[in-house]
């Protein structure tokens, strides 16, 4: 599926009665497989075609992982499942898992992390080592997301981690697949603004779709970003609760994805192209919140 139509178009738009209007970031949003299966609050929930990507972040059966692309698929929205390489036992686990999403349930696009355990459940260590299989490319996989750390990551530094994207965008350019980077969610806009433009001065020219929190209460917040090891965000959410939380709505994060929205529309050239909902607080509120505002 191609990136969402606002994504490099004019940055403004003309509403149906001649005035003009301020173009929204566009965004995808995550959702794991027993809510891809079982939720009934899915259809009709997110707009036509919308990127919903289904998480990796327990060992999830090959089977529900399918089940779940092909209930993603067939409500109209673009199913986007996670592969996270140290979950992987070896190259006939991801053949098999490949060929079924692609057979079953048309996956063309998937992000591919090192994700899991720190120590391997098999063969692969890294996102890289899935790519390099080749197989992505023979199951018709060819938009692929990986990861991006504004904060860092505790698996490699910082200036590995510029080297990790160069060999990623390295490989996009030598097998013909569309690369984007997805971060991890945080919550200070210009720390996200910095780091995207900084690829930019390593010529790292990847599409960048920032992860944001979804509207959630002050404690969620702070499990999930205690349990993502995002703790730059997790001190600057602290301190910041006045601004960023009320006692009535918990998180707004349009104080977050504000700043960042003005700088894409600003900007044509910036390396931000949408933003990636983890939606913390309920699929519904997320997509109540991303409808209300006009990204969706």
């Amino acid at each position: 599926m191609p990136e969402m139509a606002v994504q490099h178009e004019p940055h403004r738009s003309i509403s149906a009665n001649g005035r003009a209007v301020v173009a929204r970031i566009p965004a995808s949003i995550e959702v794991s497989p027993k809510q891809a299966i079982q939720s009934s609050d899915l259809p009709s929930l997110f707009p036509a075609g919308t990127r919903v990507y289904i998480t990796d972040i327990a060992p999830v059966d090959c089977g529900d992982l399918v089940d779940a692309a092909c209930r993603v698929r067939e409500l109209g929205y673009e199913p986007v499942p996670h592969f996270a390489a140290r979950r992987i036992a070896d190259r006939e686990t991801l053949a098999n898992r490949l060929a079924a999403l692609s057979a079953e349930a048309g996956v063309s696009d998937a992000l591919v992390i090192g994700g899991g355990p720190r120590k391997p459940e098999g063969i692969y260590h890294a996102t890289l080592d899935l790519l390099e299989t080749g197989l992505f490319d023979r199951y018709g996989i060819k938009d692929i997301a990986v990861a991006g750390h504004p904060e860092s990551s505790p698996d490699f530094s910082d200036a590995e981690a510029l080297e990790l994207l160069k060999f990623k965008q390295a490989f996009g350019e030598r097998t013909g697949a569309d690369m984007r980077i997805v971060t991890q969610f945080g919550f200070d806009a210009q720390l996200f603004i910095r780091w995207a433009e900084g690829l930019k001065a390593c010529e790292i020219d990847i599409p960048v779709h920032l992860g944001v929190a979804g509207p959630a209460k002050l404690p969620t917040l702070i499990r999930y970003a205690a349990a993502c090891g995002v703790g730059n965000s997790l001190e600057f959410l602290t301190k910041q609760a006045g601004k960023l939380t009320s006692l009535v709505s918990g998180f707004v994060p349009d104080t977050v994805v504000a700043p960042v929205e003005r700088h894409w529309r600003d900007d044509p050239d910036c390396p931000i192209r949408q933003i990636h909902v983890f939606a913390f607080g309920g699929l519904k509120s997320a997509s109540a919140w991303l409808r209300e505002r006009g990204s969706w």
